[in-house]
């Protein structure tokens, strides 16, 4: 380890919660839980590795935050209901016995779902159909459904959902939540320009779109606010359109960051293709230099901070407090061991990238290497 990359190891604070490094597990959909959504003993398997490995912080795969829309994936774990968090309870014990922080991430996939047993519909902001391909790699397959368009009782009830999500994530031990608002899924899609044709207040401008971001964000924050971390995470790229950007630039990126400060969030988790990268074409900054300059907040990044230098890098700069590492996570479970002993690290993902695979007679992975979701 370089001198340079002293500052990797470094405590933190996220809210009132203590890191004993600036080294995190990005969320990682894995679809390896139970058919009922309940985390098995693998998926807690899978977490204390990295707990042992030296992460300070670990966030969860998305978690479904009800038994009815929310779910995207067949074999996603969930928070929705008391057998679910029992079971998660469990897991972040062994996380904590490893002495790492644990946060849940708590997900809607909205016109993303590909895989829901408790419905065939899926909710978005508007009848608009995501863009690309079901995912193969999750079961999925052909284009996307057209989603119903959700009414005002169908948001009361999201907003709830997400609320009693937490809850039952803070009752289950979990350090905080991360409230899902990136990669296309439901929040993000009320953001998305092309995706929410809305006209009431809802729709049309940033200000609009990003409501209901903020809306769940604050509700989360008055529930469980005062008990464990509350944070965001945030992209432009989708599972279904990774080149998407706000057409607006930084004045977008301003208003959305600024507005999900203001409801009392400890931090935002952005991600990127690559963390270190312009956010759009006519600025030098990353997206977490501008989280960072117009919230004010903890800042999460991720994206492609493989190198060790790249990831103390974005620390020094300012622009993120703590780097969030996927595909260099599943090659190096022991990642910050492996980076203070100054050892080499390995570019080869595993085999069981994701679950037990024996279940799925019908599905088969051919190819892992580069193929990862971290989502």
């Amino acid at each position: 380890m370089t001198h340079h990359q002293d500052n990797l190891f470094s405590p933190t604070l996220i809210g009132d919660v203590g890191l004993d490094n600036r080294i995190a597990l990005a969320p990682m959909t894995r679809v390896s839980a139970a058919a009922d959504g309940v985390p098995t003993d693998r998926i807690g398997s899978y977490y204390r590795v990295f707990a042992d490995g030296g992460f300070g912080l670990l966030i969860t795969e998305g978690l479904y935050i009800d038994d009815q829309t929310s779910q995207g994936y067949f074999f996603q774990p969930g928070i929705a209901n008391p057998s679910h968090a029992a079971a998660w309870t469990r897991v972040v014990d062994g996380v904590h016995a490893a002495g790492a922080k644990f946060f849940a991430q708590l997900m809607h996939a909205g016109s993303q779902s590909q895989g829901n047993p408790h419905t065939t519909t899926t909710w978005g902001p508007s009848s608009v159909r995501p863009k690309g391909e079901q995912l193969a790699m999750y079961r999925g397959s052909g284009p996307y459904q057209i989603p119903k368009a959700m009414t005002a009782e169908h948001i009361t009830q999201v907003r709830a959902a997400f609320v009693n999500a937490a809850r039952m994530a803070r009752d289950a031990g979990f350090d905080g939540v991360e409230i899902h608002g990136a990669n296309g899924y439901l929040l993000d899609a009320f953001l998305t320009d092309y995706l929410n044709t809305r006209t009431d207040g809802y729709g049309g401008g940033v200000a609009n779109r990003v409501r209901l971001a903020t809306e769940v964000c604050g509700d989360v924050v008055a529930a469980v606010g005062a008990d464990i971390a509350v944070g965001i995470r945030i992209s432009q790229g989708k599972v279904s359109d990774n080149q998407h950007r706000w057409a607006g630039g930084e004045d977008d990126a301003a208003e959305i960051f600024t507005a999900l400060a203001d409801t009392g969030i400890d931090y935002i988790h952005t991600t990127e293709y690559r963390a270190l990268a312009p956010a759009f074409d006519n600025t030098v900054k990353p997206l977490a230099k501008l989280a960072k300059q117009y919230s004010r907040l903890s800042i999460i990044a991720n994206g492609h901070l493989d190198d060790p230098h790249d990831a103390a890098a974005i620390i020094d700069s300012g622009a993120a407090d703590v780097v969030a590492l996927a595909k260099p996570a599943l090659a190096n479970r022991n990642w910050p061991h492996r980076v203070r002993a100054g050892q080499p690290l390995s570019a080869d993902l595993p085999a069981d990238l994701f679950g037990p695979l024996a279940t799925v007679k019908d599905w088969e992975v051919t190819d892992m290497k580069g193929t990862t979701r971290d989502e």
